[in-house]
């Protein structure tokens, strides 16, 4: 049974004339353990399909399943446990608070899902370890490089141990040294039995993946690599 599956998934908005559909009847389906790229332009539909992945936002027509379970039918509080427990978003602009250390913002989340402070430590440390920055625990956003920041946001999304992991263009504002740091470790992560799904624009980024869905004016063109 598939992890995540779209069934004629649209996603509408605006009305009348004005009616644009970011999404036009996707159908998809990853199963767990996949590592899949979905590459499209500027545009193309894939971020909103990203938000309907980790149910930050809810199709217009067409069905959703998220491990077995119509995400339709989950209640908006179980549905934030969802997010909250089941996916680790990463994004491209990292979404750090700067007056937090690395420590202090990876522990954030944990915090919202009632984990006692030393249980947070222990697993903030942890995940700031598999990222190699056990040495910049202390240390404000500002303080550390873009790729040091982006290793703390994906710090951040795996300290709970999510079975998913969602990416928005995770190397969008690195250079090309850091963008493959960030790459080495979301591999890590799917050799450890992650479903890694990233977002990206960019096709070198795209290919390195095991599997590639593009999609332009909201709807899947191709789908390679299965």
């Amino acid at each position: 049974m598939p992890l995540i599956e779209m069934k004629n998934v649209k996603k509408l908005y605006g009305c009348g004339e004005n009616r644009v559909a970011a999404l036009d009847g996707v159908s998809l389906s990853i199963c767990r353990g996949e590592f899949v790229a979905v590459a499209g332009a500027s545009g193309s539909g894939k971020s909103t399909l990203m938000n309907l992945m980790g149910c930050l936002d809810v199709q217009t027509e067409g069905e959703y399943t998220l491990d077995g379970t119509r995400v339709s039918d989950i209640p908006d509080r179980q549905l934030s446990r969802i997010r909250n427990r089941e996916i680790g978003f990463i994004f491209q602009s990292f979404n750090l608070i700067p007056s937090l250390t690395a420590l202090e913002n990876v522990e954030l989340p944990l915090i919202y899902r009632g984990i006692s402070p030393n249980m947070r430590r222990e697993l903030a440390v942890h995940a700031l370890e598999k990222v190699s920055l056990k040495n910049r625990l202390g240390h404000h956003p500002w303080q550390m490089s873009g790729g040091q920041q982006q290793r703390v946001a994906i710090a951040r999304a795996i300290a709970a141990e999510p079975p998913i992991i969602l990416a928005d263009e995770p190397t969008g504002n690195l250079d090309s040294r850091c963008g493959a740091e960030v790459m080495r470790i979301l591999y890590d992560l799917n050799a450890q039995g992650k479903t890694v799904v990233i977002i990206t624009h960019d096709d070198s980024v795209a290919t390195q993946a095991a599997r590639t869905v593009r999609i332009a004016d909201g709807r899947v063109i191709s789908d390679t690599g299965r």
